[in-house]
């Protein structure tokens, strides 16, 4: 595996595997009229401060403290696989309709310590307005001609932050894109092109006719001290 593509690798599965020693914050007991305000006020952030909060779910944040932000009927506990199948993680799904939902992995079974946010509905924002669906050209505004890995594997179409404008957030979020669901039957040569254990620039011209955009987002919340 080519060095960039190690680091990638490397760097996920830290970010997946690990936690950090923070205390867990414990959510006071409200009344039924505050969690009704808490809820309207969650409702209303769609905002990703990348290491710090999806909305209002920081670092601290239990499964409990989801109950009480959204109510116990909009969340599904879950268990999820790591990348290439390493390990098993609690998750619970936050189901806000198809624009705001997520799922928040969290560091063992209690639940009570997030490792990430991810699987975000399009109307989460970062504050230079990247999201799910944000396209390759506007990524090019914001980030410069950043590098990233090629489609089709486990690590396939991850940005890598630190050669772009925003390697401030390297660490704390992570970019994954794809192409337009008929982009290889289209333009097979260009899909293959950009395919595979490879480095590739933003500006390489085989992505181009792909509708390349962002598909997954990962928020980390609590990384490796």
């Amino acid at each position: 595996m080519k060095s960039s593509i190690t680091r990638i690798a490397t760097t996920t599965l830290a970010l997946i595997l690990s936690y950090s020693l923070n205390p867990v914050f414990a959510v006071p007991q409200t009344s039924h009229q505050s969690v009704t305000v808490a809820q309207a006020k969650k409702a209303a952030d769609n905002l990703i401060i990348p290491g710090e909060r999806v909305g209002f779910v920081t670092r601290k944040t239990t499964k409990q403290d989801l109950v009480k932000l959204y109510g116990k009927s909009r969340l599904i506990d879950k268990t999820i696989s790591g990348p290439e199948g390493i390990g098993s993680f609690a998750a619970t799904q936050v189901n806000l309709g198809k624009e705001r939902s997520f799922l928040v992995v969290w560091s063992d079974k209690t639940r009570t310590k997030p490792l990430d946010v991810r699987d975000l509905g399009s109307a989460w924002k970062t504050p230079e307005g990247l999201g799910t669906g944000t396209s390759l050209n506007e990524l090019r505004k914001k980030l410069g001609d950043f590098k990233l890995s090629g489609l089709g594997w486990d690590y396939g179409g991850a940005i890598f932050l630190e050669t772009s404008r925003l390697s401030r957030y390297q660490g704390k979020i992570i970019f994954s894109v794809d192409a337009a669901s008929n982009a290889y039957e289209k333009y097979p040569n260009d899909y293959q092109a950009v395919s595979g254990d490879q480095t590739l620039s933003a500006s390489n011209p085989h992505w181009k006719p792909l509708g390349i955009h962002i598909s997954q987002i990962i928020v980390v919340l609590n990384p490796q001290q």
